[in-house]
């Protein structure tokens, strides 16, 4: 082999070296810039869950108070019902156009 020869081969070895080289340094790169924003990122989804969260508890707060609302009219409506009840025996039944024969 000739000096030439084994200088082309050691300089296409060396350029290759660098371009793998320099590739991997852009991607270790490139991976740490992700990583930062995929921190910056989480810690605003962190933020954004406890508000969720917040606003969680209040929507069963007012499923809550809904719900004893609810028992509470019910019990209005059976009251009112007892006195519709009584209001109709009091007035007691209705007067007939037509009295039945005796």
């Amino acid at each position: 082999m000739s000096v030439e020869l084994i200088a082309v081969i050691i300089t296409a070895a060396s350029l290759v070296v660098t371009v793998v080289g320099g590739l991997f340094a852009v991607s270790a790169w490139i991976l740490r810039q992700m990583d930062a924003r995929f921190d910056k990122v989480d810690a605003r989804f962190d933020k954004v869950d406890a508000r969720f969260e917040k606003v969680d508890e209040q929507f069963n707060n007012v499923n809550e108070q809904f719900k004893e609302m609810a028992t509470q009219m019910s019990g209005l409506r059976a009251e009112l019902n007892d006195v519709k009840v009584a209001v109709a025996r009091l007035e007691g039944p209705h007067q007939r156009l037509i009295l039945p024969p005796h």
